[in-house]
């Protein structure tokens, strides 16, 4: 009982030194804590500012801007023409070289002559036979008609002289006829070049027969001065373009792969309807081309120049984002933060955008670092390409 008593007193002694001790030490303790905690608070906020975005950046400015319309199209012959042969011979003489440039009414082929003259003589001497028929008709008919004036012949006999001297009349006139047409079946035996231009490949040579009005044409002949160029206008755009043809001055060049530079032309055919297969509508330009850089069939980057804004404002643009609500770009102020400004984009040209609205001529745009950024966000403005650093700038000791 003594020892329990002891151990008691004990345990109550040790609790009061521990109790004591906490008292005298607590407010000194916590107020170390609090300055610690209020140190580490003011730490953690140095490292969570938010540093400056590094960004590149283009401006606004204001130039002379064509507005134009540029497709794809196809150079196309002014005329195509494939030379046939009218009547059906061998094929004698061939006058020019394959590729040659021919004039209109050139010879360009000869057939075998002789059946077609030996026809014309033949046709010439069936005309002098019913000619002398004929003559001899009419004088018999002028006889009946005076023996009938006297009584001697009958009425009937007249008739029929008369009769016979008309019918061979209209045979001379037949003949008149065939020896013109031998005259002019000997005529198409030389082949005459219908149209200025350009030969193809010969598909018939020397000692060929040669049928009249084969399917396979003898040669073909495209004219490429001028040449025409064949392209589509989107349906959408047509009204546009019908508006600025009519107020004239509307200008059309083509450039075809490699060239160095482009040939102009002008518009003189836009088709009477839309493709329903392909929403575009046809239109052909007219092209000198007297240098011969179109070639027909020949793929061609053509460009029509409606009109020109003479103060267009452009941006780079790679400046002009799309968002959920439209294009938009970041504007950097005066004290290295952003804004963002919506926009109305009129058209694009290369690398360029011409902005509508939304934009001052002068305000410094965004061009590279968008991703980092959101309305306010501070800026550094990286140097541009090719510009040394201060650190690539200084010389070793």
């Amino acid at each position: 009982m003594l020892m329990t008593r002891v151990s008691l007193f004990g345990v109550s002694v040790l609790a009061a030194a521990v109790c004591t001790s906490a008292c005298s030490s607590g407010p000194d303790a916590g107020g170390a804590a609090g300055a610690g905690a209020a140190a580490g608070g003011r730490g953690g906020g140095r490292g969570n500012a938010a540093a400056a975005v590094p960004i590149a950046t283009g401006v606004a400015y204001q130039k002379a801007v064509a507005r134009e319309i540029r497709i794809i199209g196809t150079a196309e012959a002014s005329t195509i023409v494939a030379v046939r042969a009218q009547v059906t011979g061998e094929l004698t003489k061939v006058t020019f070289k394959e590729g040659d440039e021919v004039a209109k009414g050139q010879v360009l082929f000869e057939l075998d002559r002789r059946p077609l003259e030996a026809a014309l003589q033949q046709a010439k001497a069936n005309l002098q036979r019913d000619i002398a028929t004929a003559d001899n008709a009419r004088a018999s008919s002028a006889r009946y008609q005076d023996l009938q004036a006297r009584g001697i012949a009958t009425r009937e006999q007249s008739d029929q002289a008369r009769t016979s001297a008309d019918a061979l009349a209209a045979a001379v006139d037949a003949d008149k006829a065939a020896v013109d047409n031998a005259q002019v079946q000997l005529d198409y035996a030389t082949i005459h070049a219908p149209s200025a231009g350009r030969t193809g490949q010969l598909m018939v040579h020397i000692g060929n027969l040669v049928r009249a009005n084969d399917t396979t044409p003898l040669v073909t002949i495209n004219a490429i001065s001028p040449i025409n160029v064949s392209f589509g206008v989107p349906e959408a755009q047509l009204p546009e373009l019908k508006r600025y043809l009519a107020k004239g001055g509307v200008r059309v060049s083509a450039v075809a792969p490699n060239e160095v530079g482009p040939s102009a032309g002008r518009i003189d055919f836009i088709d009477n309807a839309v493709d329903q297969t392909t929403g575009q509508i046809k239109v052909k330009g007219s092209f000198p081309n007297t240098d011969r850089r179109l070639w027909p069939g020949q793929f061609v980057n053509v460009t029509v120049t409606l009109t020109t804004d003479p103060a267009a404002l452009v941006v780079p643009s790679v400046a002009v984002q799309n968002g959920q609500q439209g294009p938009y770009v970041f504007v950097v102020k005066a004290d290295k933060t952003v804004e963002f400004r919506p926009v109305s984009v009129d058209r694009e040209m290369n690398e360029e955008t011409v902005i509508k609205t939304g934009l001052k001529p002068g305000e410094v745009v965004v061009t590279d670092g968008h991703l980092r950024l959101v309305a306010g966000s501070k800026v550094t403005i990286k140097p541009a390409a090719g510009t040394p650093t201060a650190a690539a700038s200084k010389t070793e000791p």
